[in-house]
Parts: C-alpha cells; structure tokens; sequence
C-alpha cells in the first residue's frame, strides 16, 4: 500500500530492474501536448501539456544529479606515497562519476513554473550508508529537496527556432508541460584541478601554440621536471572531454530513471550551449544569465559565471589566477572539503584517512598559479583555448501521449511503465 501522499507508482520505480532500464531505453520524444506539423509523422495530440509532479520532477533531478554519500577517493598515488591521493575537490559523491573527483559540475533545471540550481557540488552525504550499502531514497530527496534554490520565475526562454534550437528540434525542446535538466561544468576550475594533478606527478604546462615554456618556470626546478610537459591544448582538450563525460553521464542517469518512472524523454545536445548560458548575444535571448566576454582573438563569446550562484575559478570572479588557485585549495583543505580531518566520511577512521593528504605547499600553489597566469595573460582567458563554462547534454522529461506511439508503431514502442504511468502516478487524473 503507497503511504499517504506517495503514489503507487513510486513503488514501481524502486521495484523495476536495472537491465529492463538499460534494455528499454530509448529517445521517446513526442509529449501530451506536441505536434508535429508536416511528414511522415504528422501528429497533433489531442491532450494539454501535463507538467511532472513535484515529486516526479525531484526524482529525476535525483536521478541526475542526487548525492550518493561520501567519495571514497583515490587510495594511492606512487609519486608521493604513503601520503593518501589528493585529487579530489569534494567530498561528497553524485550519482554520476567525475575525473578523480574533481566533481566541478552544478545542476540547473526548468520547467513551466521557474529555473532552478541544485547547490550539492560541496554538500556533505545526504543520508547513512545501510549495513548493504543502500540509502533511502526518501532521504535523499528531502536532502536535495533542501538544496533547490529558485532563481525566477517562468521557463528558460530559449526561441524554439535555429540558430537557438537545432533544426530537428524546434518541435519539441523545452516546451510546456517538459523538464529540461541543464548540468553546467566549471572548466575553469577542472583545468586548474588537472595543473595540480600535473604537478603532482612531475609535469608542467608548456605552449604548444607559441611554441615556448612557461616564462619562470625554470625556478621550479627543483620541485618538478620542467622538461617533462604536457601541451595547453593537451591538458584543455582533455578536461573538455572529461567535463562532457561528466555532464553526459548525469543525464544518462537520469534518462534510466525515466524507463523506472514511465516518463518520456532524452538526452541530447541540440540547444545552443551559449544560448542556454546567456552567450547568444542577442537581446532578450538571455538563458541562465552567466556573464561572458568577447574578444577578436576568441572564435566564440566566453561565458565565466553567474554571479553568485556558480563563478568560475578565473578572472573577474578572482582578481587573479592565484587566488583562485586558493580558492581550489581551500575547496580542497578547508571546512568541509575531502581533505580536511574534521570532515565526516565512511571510514572506521575518517580524520586518520582525510588527515593523510599531504596539503599543497606555498611553492606548489606558486607553481600552478605561474602556469594558469600565464595562459589568462597570453589567451585574454583561463582556459585559454575552451570555454571557462561549459555544457553539453540536457535531459529532458516529460508525459508520453501512447496515442501517437500507438498509430505509428508496432507493439514494444514503450515500456508498461509508460502503458501504467497515468494510472499508477496520477490515480486521480
């Protein structure tokens, strides 16, 4: 029997298996409310747009983006042993994984009643781990219920036309009655998180475009070889595709969370990334609102942050790269981060495991600071060939009309979930 207030679908959704998830995923597109105007597939549902539910939004958000409880870090690393790997930048972990915990991404949202950010990146375990290892979810979304903050009211306004909306898109991206579920990555402060893990283990930056090192960097040689290099566009390129990693695998979580809850949906990428950030430059277009800059040097604007919500680790949130490379270590060694000793965590001996980090010295932060200045100085911008913010993939959520599935497919177009979620999710509709 579902508790009071909960549907009986919710049990649904904890009882559904994860190979019937991963079997039966699939893009389901066409919502209560859509239409398609013209082609093989010319349909107009005969329904009005049916928004998610509270409690149907806060899942999927969950799904995409909920914490997990505690990281549980990288053991070792044979360069500074036996000193425990300081990799990460939080201590808590989500339901999707980040490069060496770095987790530098926030969750943005929005549907017909306002957008909205999840602030969890720094958050401590939402609940205890069982003796099995399980959480309980009803926890867990009270916790993340805790930290969604409303940032207006109404849709992300994002013109349902190109350029703004990729051509095959136009239809159906971020209309009423969807979820759209926007994870953002700080690229800013990946990059910087990859010159520490660089240093670490003996490598510095070098300029592969100008074809020189870092100016300065020979009075660091005694803490690093400076002739062991990894290229700027190397280590750029590869925190790029890390962050999409990242940012994909959110909402690859969330899209497995649809097939248990029988809502439609998919994952893609055809919104203008800089659109959605407020970038297009273009009056009235203004997305989310982070601030950005040109340059003629710079193939695209570049956005930096939304002022009080998520700032980019870089120039003008910091007035330098070296404070924002304090920042990092602060995010790192100070209250509440994944290296400080009084910071709770899974193990017998937590402040034993977390104390065991060696903390970056004053000539270390020097040194990763000399690397970041040098490419804001020579790119106008850190990082100085990607974005310093960046998205890619979203999420979107939303009511099936089994109507349109129903007269162009055969049977096994969708899941019983989606056959039973009206009755099982909205029993008094």
């Amino acid at each position: 029997m579902a508790k009071q207030g909960i549907p009986p679908g919710f049990e649904d959704m904890l009882n559904f298996g994860l190979v019937d998830a991963l079997l039966g995923r699939r893009s389901r597109r066409f919502f209560k409310g859509a239409e398609i105007p013209d082609g093989v597939f010319a349909f107009k549902s005969k329904h009005d747009p049916l928004p998610l539910t509270e409690l149907e939004k806060l899942l999927v958000v969950t799904a995409c983006a909920g914490n997990t409880g505690w990281h549980h870090m990288i053991y070792r690393a044979q360069r500074y042993a036996p000193h425990l790997s300081n990799y990460a930048g939080a201590a808590g972990g989500r339901t999707f994984p980040s490069a060496a915990g770095f987790h530098t991404s926030k969750t943005f949202f929005t549907d017909d009643s306002g957008v909205y950010v999840l602030n969890n990146r720094d958050a401590a375990a939402s609940a205890d781990k069982a003796s099995d290892g399980s959480m309980d979810l009803e926890t867990v979304l009270s916790a993340l219920k805790s930290q969604v903050h409303k940032l207006s009211n109404g849709r992300l306004s994002i013109p349902a036309e190109v350029p703004y909306v990729e051509a095959h898109n136009t239809w159906v991206a971020n209309k009423p009655g969807t979820l759209l579920v926007i994870p953002v990555a700080d690229l800013s402060q990946h990059v910087l998180l990859g010159i520490c893990y660089m240093l670490q283990n003996g490598m510095v930056l070098t300029d592969d475009i100008n074809k020189r090192e870092i100016p300065g960097i020979a009075k660091y040689k005694n803490l690093v070889d400076i002739r062991n290099n990894w290229p700027i566009t190397f280590l750029e390129q590869l925190s790029l595709a890390e962050v999409s990693v990242e940012l994909s695998s959110s909402c690859y979580a969330g899209h497995l969370m649809l097939q248990a809850m029988g809502l439609g949906g998919w994952v893609y990428d055809g919104i203008d990334l800089f659109s959605v950030l407020g970038a297009s430059g273009v009056p009235g277009v203004d997305g989310l609102g982070f601030r950005y800059d040109t340059d003629e040097r710079w193939p695209y604007p570049n956005p930096t942050g939304l002022q009080g919500v998520m700032e980019g680790f870089c120039p003008p949130h910091y007035p330098d790269m070296r404070a924002a490379v304090e920042a990092v270590c602060n995010r790192k060694y100070g209250t509440g981060g994944p290296f400080n000793a009084t910071t709770p965590g899974p193990w017998k001996e937590s402040a034993k495991v977390r104390g065991a980090a060696e903390v970056h010295s004053e000539e270390f932060r020097d040194c990763v600071a000399l690397q970041a200045q040098y490419v804001f100085d020579t790119f106008g911008k850190f990082p100085g060939t990607v974005p310093s913010i960046f998205l890619l993939t979203y999420l979107q959520a939303h009511h099936l009309d089994l109507e349109f599935y129903d007269h162009f497919y055969k049977t096994g177009a969708y899941l019983h979930t989606h056959a039973n979620h009206m009755a099982r999710w909205h029993p008094d509709s």
